[in-house]
């Protein structure tokens, strides 16, 4: 058995669950025909979340654990990145606090940019982050608008105990356009869904899915988890039964409770698949999108061996059910709501302090006093134990995955927020360390002194004079 493969995987889903039925409430009296799709819910990011920051939990979720300084290259896979000309993955990777020796990567431009990211590090031999996150923003009484739903998932490809190995894999390119969206424009154009179906699905998947059984010399009833990451139903039970694979193989495309995740949705099927798999079986990870890619996977004996901290399972558990559908389209800029003078700011980033405290902001690396022990956020060259204001003995003390607990809080409903009101006070790390910081995620009355707390990276403000946005960490409820 090979001893290069998937070593480690994670997912994230936003809390929040926006009711379909609240959607056609809205725009039935226009577009009746989606009835049929008002059914369940639909995972939406908050305002201060996008692919960068979904992406940066799924690895967090999928690094629980392990060593961070073996990850040699980091790949982030979207085609909604918020950065044209800006590193995506490099955030990522200070955001995980990695070693600054880490190559990067943006993968784009298909909705197969995650398989695409995933084969190239399993042909290659280096130990590798590959996450992938889609934060997509249909049109209003869009079809779109109704199937899709935010997620990231993150996989770690290196040489060590993987969990599952690369038995064979296949790809094909075609401009086949089924949909697209230029650059600059803020949503898809569809064509429609039956040639799709007829023509794309069916005669580029089924002869590379032939291709693949063939290569990798076994018959379709071998395969006993059958991932085909599309949104149209009824697609992966048409490609199964020409595949001869079994309907007990053909995976949840997690419709009904999450949306299809663009790009990301192929890694967010892995990682289910992952969750449930047992030594032996077969996974087949099917991509489309101008072409397709098609990886067969085989689990190892050492797949119980690694959990990630919550993964898919615990993320679609953690559930806030919501119907406001207005607070939805407004977040996502669709709805231009007066936001009155207190928005009136200018909110400029000083890159040059942020490239001096990058560690602190982007990473959450406080400082420990090596002489007392103590700990504090930001660092700096004086202790602030009480005892003793050592000078120069702080040594880096990272408190992103360190729990905490809510000492203070306040509700302030006059500074302007996207989500008002705004939600900040101090909290205390668990060893040491305190810190004023924003709450998000928080449902009712469930903020309250002593409430458990993790820290999640989220975005901070948005400098719309100049197009930059800035991340943070907040404190969210703890599982």
């Amino acid at each position: 058995m090979s001893d290069f493969g998937i070593l480690a995987f994670g997912a994230y889903v936003p809390i929040t669950r926006l009711q379909r039925s609240s959607i056609h409430a809205t725009n039935g009296w226009f577009a009746g025909g989606l009835r049929g799709l008002a059914k369940g819910e639909k995972a939406v990011a908050n305002w201060d979340e996008d692919s960068v920051t979904m992406a940066v939990e799924a690895a967090r979720d999928a690094l629980e654990g392990l060593d961070r300084a073996t990850v040699q290259r980091v790949a982030i896979a979207s085609t909604t990145l918020p950065f044209a000309d800006r590193q995506n993955a490099g955030i990522v990777k200070e955001a995980l606090n990695l070693p600054d020796a880490v190559g990067a990567l943006d993968v784009a431009g298909s909705q197969r940019a995650a398989t695409s990211a995933l084969l190239a590090a399993l042909g290659g031999h280096e130990t590798t982050l590959v996450a992938a996150a889609d934060l997509t923003t249909p049109k209003p009484a869009s079809e779109r608008e109704m199937t899709s739903g935010d997620a990231a998932a993150a996989v770690l490809v290196g040489t060590g105990t993987p969990i599952a190995t690369l038995v064979a894999s296949h790809s094909v390119t075609m401009d086949f356009v089924d949909h697209f969206r230029e650059a600059g424009e803020a949503h898809d154009y569809d064509w429609e869904a039956r040639w799709v179906r007829d023509e794309g699905f069916a005669r580029i998947m089924n002869p590379a899915i032939a291709a693949l059984l063939k290569k990798a010399g076994i018959e379709g009833a071998a395969i006993d988890h059958f991932l085909v990451s599309v949104a149209v139903k009824g697609v992966p039970e048409m490609l199964a039964k020409k595949a001869g694979i079994g309907e007990g193989a053909v995976a949840d495309t997690l419709g009904a409770n999450l949306g299809h995740a663009g790009a990301a949705h192929a890694l967010v099927m892995f990682t289910a698949a992952l969750e449930k798999a047992k030594a032996g079986e077969r996974i087949l990870l099917a991509s489309f999108g101008q072409g397709c890619d098609l990886l067969l996977f085989e689990v190892t004996g050492a797949i119980g061996s690694v959990k990630p901290r919550i993964g898919l399972s615990g993320w679609l558990a953690r559930r806030i059910e919501s119907s406001n559908y207005a607070k939805y389209l407004f977040h996502r800029g669709l709805l231009p709501l007066d936001r009155g003078m207190r928005a009136e700011h200018d909110s400029k980033t000083a890159l040059t302090a942020l490239w001096r405290n990058r560690k602190a902001v982007l990473g959450l690396v406080g400082g420990r006093c090596t002489k007392t022990g103590t700990v504090q956020f930001p660092k700096s060259e004086v202790s602030v134990n009480a005892n003793d204001h050592a000078v120069g003995t702080q040594e880096d003390y990272p408190l992103a995955e360190v729990p905490a607990k809510v000492m203070t809080w306040t509700a302030d409903a006059l500074t302007y927020s996207p989500d008002p009101p705004s939600y900040y006070g101090n909290i205390d790390f668990v060893g040491g360390g305190r810190m004023m910081t924003e709450f998000t995620d928080f449902a009712g009355d469930a903020l309250d002194v002593g409430a458990d707390l993790r820290m999640m990276f989220r975005i901070k403000a948005y400098d719309e004079n100049r197009g930059f946005r800035r991340y943070f960490w907040k404190a969210a409820p703890a599982f």
